[in-house]
């Protein structure tokens, strides 16, 4: 893969940015999308991401998977597999304006509806039946059509009231879950081949750096501040992937 100096520039902050958010800072990762697809096509961008992200997830699961709770990753993933799906789907059928005004959309909507819920609701912990299927198939289609299901992630884990270090613990192991399933049907399309996982390799060495950063930043932010810099961080990507 062929890039002038200043492309090179961003792919090695964006494979940073991957690192970061696989430490936990939810919603970071998506940004990683965004900027990868300043330097190639949108669609491109999404195979290039993909086994970067999956790079990150086994350095997070190593490091947190003593915090996950289980009982969250077999409620949503039944449903994540069946977005995944409908997004394998759909890929071919939409194009990329339209792919990025849903997916923003969707975002910046379940970004306010958190902020509403707790605003009036006080750290509401209950939710109805339709809540974790509802996020689970949008963040399945939403990873496969531009590997941006953090910050669907992101509105679940905080209406789950999960501490900090179980939200990371939880995050991590179901992306590696989610990615790694997500890679057949990325070669399937075509995303991913030996060029752009040549790319990835020159790349891992930057997520690994991410993530020993990372790791290190997330346990001096403190709940509150923690759960405010997540909100803000998927509201700016879903209003990015819009305009």
């Amino acid at each position: 893969m062929t890039l002038e100096p200043w492309q090179w520039a961003v792919a090695v902050l964006a494979a940073l940015v991957v690192g970061v958010s696989k430490s936990g800072i939810g919603g970071l990762g998506i940004l990683a999308v965004v900027l990868f697809a300043q330097i190639m096509p949108a669609k491109q961008a999404t195979g290039v991401v993909l086994p970067l992200l999956c790079f990150g997830d086994l350095v997070g699961a190593t490091v947190y998977r003593k915090h996950a709770k289980w009982a969250h990753l077999w409620r949503l993933f039944p449903w994540t597999a069946a977005g995944v799906i409908i997004g394998w789907l759909a890929l071919d059928r939409i194009d990329e304006r339209q792919s990025r005004l849903l997916i923003g959309g969707i975002v910046v909507a379940l970004v306010a509806m958190q902020v509403a819920r707790r605003k009036a609701a006080g750290h509401e912990t209950e939710h109805g039946a339709w809540f974790a299927p509802t996020i689970g198939v949008l963040a399945g289609f939403t990873t496969l059509v531009a590997n941006a299901a953090g910050p669907l992630m992101v509105v679940y884990l905080l209406a789950m009231r999960l501490p900090k270090m179980d939200w990371v613990g939880t995050s991590a192991v179901y992306f590696l879950i989610l990615n790694l399933f997500k890679v057949p049907f990325m070669v399937e399309l075509g995303l991913i081949n030996r060029t752009s996982f040549a790319f990835n390799l020159w790349l891992a060495p930057i997520v690994l750096a991410g993530a020993y950063f990372g790791r290190k930043l997330v346990t001096k932010i403190d709940q509150r501040t923690f759960e405010n810099i997540a909100l803000g961080l998927s509201l700016l990507a879903g209003v990015k992937l819009m305009f």
